[in-house]
C-alpha cells in the first residue's frame, strides 16, 4: 500500500515507560513503510519534556519515520493530544494513535495499519477470540465491560470495546467531524466513534493481543465517573443534533 499514515502517541509523563516501546515501534514502522510517528507531549513539566525530547532526538538519528517531539503548553487530555497531533497530518491519508505504554505491541500496531484499504475505520478490541491473548487485571476488565455496556446501551451502538488504545481512521472521514468533537479526556474515543458512525463511516473492531502494563494513570473511581458523565453528555448532544435535522 502507498497510502501514508500518521501515527500519534499521546503522552503525559510517559518518559519512564515509552523507552521500552518506542524503539521497537519505530523499527516495526520502518519495515512497514509509509508511516510517520509523532509523540505529543501533553502539557508536562519542563523536566519531563526534556527527558522525552532526549529519547525522541536519540531515536530520530536512527529512524526517519519518527518526527520531532510536539509539545503542548497545557494539558488537553488524551483526546486533545491525539487531535493536536492529527492536525499536523502533513497530507497523510490515514490518522492513527496508539498508547505509549506498549500494551498494544508494535507487531499488532503494524497488523492493524496493514488492514486499511477502504473508507472504514479500524478499532482495536480487547476480546479473547480467534486465538488472541488479553492479559488484564480482573477489576479493570470488569470495569471495562460495565463501561462498554453503558456506552452500547446509552448510545445504541453495538460495540465491544470503545476504549482500546489503538485506532486507525481515514483522514477524509475525520475531517468531516473534527469541528463537532468536544470531548478531549479519556472518553474521547466514544465521541469519535459515534461521530464517525453518524456520518456514514463504518467501523471494524479487530481483536488484538493486549498486555496490561503497570504504571497507568487512570483512577478507577474518579475517571470512571468522569467517563460516564462524558458519555451522557455525548448522548445528549447527539440527541439534540438528530432532533434539529
Amino acid at each position: 500500500m502507498t497510502d501514508s499514515v500518521l501515527l500519534v502517541i499521546p503522552c503525559s509523563h510517559e518518559s519512564a515507560r515509552i523507552g521500552g516501546f518506542l524503539p521497537d515501534l519505530c523499527r516495526e514502522m520502518s519495515v512497514l513503510g509509509g508511516v510517520a510517528i509523532m509523540v505529543v507531549e501533553d502539557g508536562s513539566d519542563a523536566e519531563e519534556v526534556s527527558k522525552m525530547r532526549f529519547i525522541i532526538d536519540s531515536l530520530r538519528a536512527q529512524f526517519t519515520c519518527l518526527r520531532s517531539l510536539k509539545t503542548l503548553s497545557s494539558n488537553l487530555g488524551k483526546g486533545g493530544a491525539v487531535y493536536a497531533g492529527w492536525a499536523d497530518h502533513g497530507g497523510a491519508d490515514w490518522l492513527a494513535f496508539v498508547d505509549a505504554d506498549g500494551a498494544c505491541s508494535p507487531p499488532e500496531v503494524a497488523r492493524l495499519i496493514k488492514m486499511r484499504g477502504d473508507a472504514r475505520a479500524i478499532f482495536a478490541s480487547r476480546v479473547k477470540i480467534l486465538g488472541r491473548q488479553v492479559t488484564r487485571l480482573f477489576k479493570r476488565h470488569l470495569l471495562g465491560r460495565i463501561y462498554a455496556t453503558l456506552v452500547s446501551e446509552l448510545l445504541k451502538v453495538p460495540v465491544y470495546d470503545s476504549q482500546c488504545g489503538l485506532k486507525v481512521v481515514p483522514r477524509a472521514a475525520f475531517e468531516k467531524i473534527s469541528n463537532r468533537l468536544q470531548v478531549t479526556g479519556f472518553a474521547f474515543d466514544v465521541e469519535l466513534m459515534v461521530a464517525l458512525l453518524d456520518t456514514g463511516c463504518s467501523i471494524q473492531e479487530v481483536p488484538i493481543d493486549w498486555q496490561e502494563i503497570p504504571g497507568g494513570k487512570v483512577n478507577l473511581i474518579r475517571d470512571s465517573w468522569r467517563m460516564a458523565r462524558d458519555v451522557w453528555q455525548i448522548r445528549s448532544r447527539r440527541f439534540r443534533s438528530k432532533t434539529n435535522l
